[in-house]
């Protein structure tokens, strides 16, 4: 019987790999909730309709990458993409009586079938934050310097770029995707098979295309920049913000972010040291997000960054918790009812199943144990307990009754 392997686009964490996981997601945490975000959960699945409509009938991830399935009722649901669809139907759903404006924070698995490669996996994890119920280019600024300062603390900041643009308002961006349909149509023949598709629909999707062609057909397309009216103060008060914050940014003309409910600020935190795959971090406004899925009309910012990317771009060992072992040569209960007493003290406690001291000991060196608590049946006679310290090399003998109290120096 072959060896079964897992799913292509899929990978297993082992306690190294999970731990560097949890430490970038737990130092987002730690960063979310000094800005005043709470975290929400939301399902792993969604009707297919809400990331089908929110994210675009020509966007990459409703044509090509969706986990789509047909339940036993007959309902189409997928698995989840992207996390700010989801949060969006949540607030639509039960947080509308929220103070505004609400400001979330998530982490979790999505799912998307795309070319495995370096950093991009099918079962992904991201962590996402969104401010939902501000029109003001504070929280665009707020949120730009929460991804800033994650950087920094995760030590990646020195190879990161962060590349701005603005969509401008919905006027703005109406008028702007005329005049650029205008010009692709000019070319139109020469147009990747994609492109051509997205032409009537949504050509600001083009401008995201990784074709040659297109590209090469692009260099020469109108700029978004150059069609702003009403965003251009909006914008203005953005790289003001970031400027005054010490923040650095470039501006790309061509960013418009893969997603098509985008609108004024969009940004992305790149990098060269990851491959062709270089955004870790990304992101931008939402204004009409929640007013297209059916609810009232409210403004939105947020970002997603990938934790497998920010994990290999950290590249950090993150030890593990260094551990109290015990061996007990004779009566194994005494060395559970031990365990469980330096437990409640606040102590990482192991037993070693071997009950023979030169096992521990290697067991020890291999696990990077603190100490190791001898429970062997001539110290317990008298009431008594060998520790070694395994930093230091050294062992003494203490009454048993003391134990807690003198591994408090390990905790």
């Amino acid at each position: 019987m072959p060896i079964l392997q897992p799913v292509r686009g899929t990978r297993d964490l082992w306690p190294d790999d999970a731990r560097r996981h949890r430490w970038v997601e737990d130092t987002a945490w730690r960063i979310a909730q000094l800005y005043g975000f709470g975290e929400i959960v939301t399902p792993i699945f969604e009707f297919t309709e809400v990331f089908a409509r929110t994210l675009g009938e020509t966007s990459d991830v409703v044509t090509k990458e969706m986990y789509t399935f047909t339940d036993r009722s007959g309902d189409s649901l997928t698995l989840r993409p992207e996390a700010t669809a989801g949060i969006a139907r949540a607030f639509i759903n039960g947080g509308q009586s929220l103070p505004r404006p609400i400001k979330l924070f998530y982490r979790g698995p999505m799912f998307r079938h795309e070319r495995p490669q370096k950093g991009r996996l099918r079962q992904f994890h991201q962590i996402d934050v969104e401010i939902i119920g501000s029109d003001k280019p504070q929280a665009d600024i707020e949120l730009i310097a929460m991804a800033w300062r994650l950087l920094g603390e995760l030590g990646v900041r020195d190879r990161i770029v962060l590349e701005l643009n603005t969509l401008g308002s919905a006027v703005d961006r109406a008028a702007y995707t005329e005049r650029l349909r205008t010009y692709l149509e000019a070319h139109a023949e020469r147009l990747s098979a994609d492109s051509q598709a997205r032409l009537a629909r949504n050509p600001l999707r083009i401008l995201d295309s990784k074709d040659e062609g297109d590209r090469a057909i692009l260099a020469d397309a109108p700029e978004a920049g150059d069609h702003i009216v009403e965003g251009r103060a909006f914008f203005a008060q953005v790289e003001q913000g970031l400027a005054a914050l010490g923040i650095p940014f470039a501006i790309n003309p061509k960013l418009v972010r893969g997603l098509d409910y985008y609108c004024h600020t969009v940004f992305e935190f790149t990098t060269t040291a990851l491959g062709a795959q270089g955004t870790v971090l990304a992101g931008g406004r939402y204004d009409g997000l929640i007013k297209d899925m059916g609810g009232p009309p409210t403004a939105g910012i947020g970002w997603a960054a990938g934790v497998e990317r920010l994990a290999a771009l950290a590249d950090k060992a993150i030890s593990a918790t260094r551990l109290i072992l015990i061996v007990t040569p004779g009566d194994a209960a005494d060395g559970l009812v031990q365990a469980e007493r330096l437990r409640t003290a606040g102590h990482a406690v192991e037993i070693d199943p071997s009950g023979k001291i030169k096992n521990a000991l290697e067991r020890a060196r291999k696990s990077n144990a603190r100490a190791l608590v001898i429970l062997g049946e001539e110290e317990r006679a008298r009431g008594a307990v060998a520790v070694r310290d395994l930093d230091a090399g050294t062992q003494e003998e203490l009454p048993l009754a003391s134990l807690e109290e003198r591994l408090a120096r390990f905790r």
